[in-house]
């Protein structure tokens, strides 16, 4: 008789636990839609999953500055790009080449590129 009452009472409370675990949660989700965090969040996982580099993520890895020429990324560019085309990662040599992307439109004149 004990051990009936006992896994009714088992039963109940992990009902009622359960229910308040979802209602906890619902009122979790609510609350971070009004304050803009799912959306910051989203934003901040778009951000993330993005391949685009910054410019001054491009600077940081050529270890150039704002007002390098275009010859002293480029020497930096063949320097690192070489370097690790010879005992170096693939990984490191495309972040090498994708910082040169980035900065190559910063450097290119403005009207190259139109062809008539």
């Amino acid at each position: 008789m004990a051990a009936k009452i006992l896994a009714n009472l088992i039963i109940m409370g992990s009902g009622i636990m359960a229910r308040a675990v979802v209602q906890a949660y619902r009122q979790a989700l609510a609350n971070a839609a009004k304050s803009g965090v799912a959306q910051e969040t989203v934003q901040n996982a778009v951000r993330r999953g993005s391949k685009t580099m910054t410019e001054q993520e491009a600077r940081q890895i050529l270890g150039v500055t704002e007002t390098s020429t275009w010859e002293e990324i480029a020497m930096k560019y063949d320097n690192l790009f070489e370097n690790n085309a010879k005992n170096g990662s693939f990984y490191l040599q495309s972040k090498v080449h994708r910082a040169k992307e980035c900065l190559e439109p910063l450097y290119q004149p403005k009207d190259q590129g139109t062809a008539g």
